[in-house]
């Protein structure tokens, strides 16, 4: 099982090398997104809309939006400060409560805990005491940056942390929209829904229940694939210089018929030199042998 953190859990002066493991899983079957006319499956880019350009990963800040398009921009060493002021691998139980008295909408993910090399003492002796006081304890925990409100309970015969939501993150119900007051119910409709209620009524047992779409998805996908209705993502193309080369191609064409215009017109140039040369000449020596021709 991946190990997500390593750290220490401490009550009192009691403190216990932990390791942090993820409880749940996501079984959610993901389907890629795929360009209809070659099933090349979509590729995403960071892009500024301003500079017009795909950006780097060195080139991107986080930054806080307080308001339409202004920014606080936060650097990594901002950041980094924040996690060294607060001890990013010690967990201090504060307060031990009972789980009763936390409502379910306050949980949120569930992680398991092992002991850390020379905690098995020390995780044994939390896990006993939290169950013969029927209690859960409540910590601060940071996990991937994030400070998050816990509650540390056993599980079976593991000890198990989870996050819970603090309280200015649950929304106030004034904010449900129509919510019925209280209505006069009529008794033989109240009788009738609790006897109803009473007939549906069984001990929960979590293997009885299963996910049908992700089933029958499932099973189309198998069926597809069996028959052969598969597709296979064209490869793709190596990056060229096709584009460059034609231009290059095209500016020496132009500049060649320059050149081949300019030495054309000089040689005819020179030819018509040379002729005027000779002939000049051929004048002068009839002239001198005392022979013209008319």
């Amino acid at each position: 099982m991946h190990t997500m953190w390593k750290g220490t859990i401490s009550f009192g002066l009691v403190n216990i090398p932990v390791k942090l493991h993820s409880a749940t899983e996501n079984k959610d079957i993901k389907l890629r997104q795929l360009h209809e006319e070659c099933k090349s499956p979509l590729q995403y880019e960071r892009t500024c809309p301003v500079c017009e350009r795909e950006v780097e990963n060195e080139e991107i800040v986080k930054a806080y939006e307080y308001a339409k398009n202004k920014f606080v921009v936060l650097d990594k060493e901002d950041l980094d400060n924040l996690k060294k002021e607060q001890d990013d691998k010690a967990v201090e139980i504060m307060d031990f409560v009972k789980l009763e008295e936390i409502d379910p909408i306050y949980f949120d993910k569930s992680y398991f805990l092992s002991p850390n090399e020379g905690g098995s003492k020390a995780y044994s002796l939390l896990r006993k005491t939290l169950e013969d006081t029927n209690k859960i304890g409540l910590a601060k925990i940071i996990i991937r940056s994030k400070e998050q409100l816990a509650v540390v309970r056993v599980y079976k015969n593991t000890i198990i942390m989870e996050t819970i939501h603090y309280p200015d993150e649950v929304r106030d119900i004034q904010d449900v929209p129509n919510v019925p007051e209280e209505e006069d119910l009529g008794e033989k409709e109240l009788t009738t829904a609790k006897t109803l209620v009473d007939q549906l009524t069984a001990e929960f047992d979590p293997e009885k229940y299963k996910d049908d779409y992700r089933e029958s998805l499932m099973e189309l996908i198998e069926a597809k694939k069996n028959d052969e209705e598969v597709t296979t993502a064209k490869p793709k193309p190596t990056p060229d210089n096709v584009t460059d080369l034609m231009e290059a191609l095209e500016k020496s064409l132009d500049k060649n018929k320059g050149k081949k215009g300019a030495t054309k017109k000089k040689a005819t140039q020179k030819k018509t030199t040379t002729k005027k040369t000779t002939d000049k000449k051929t004048d002068e020596k009839e002239t001198a042998s005392g022979k013209k021709t008319s």
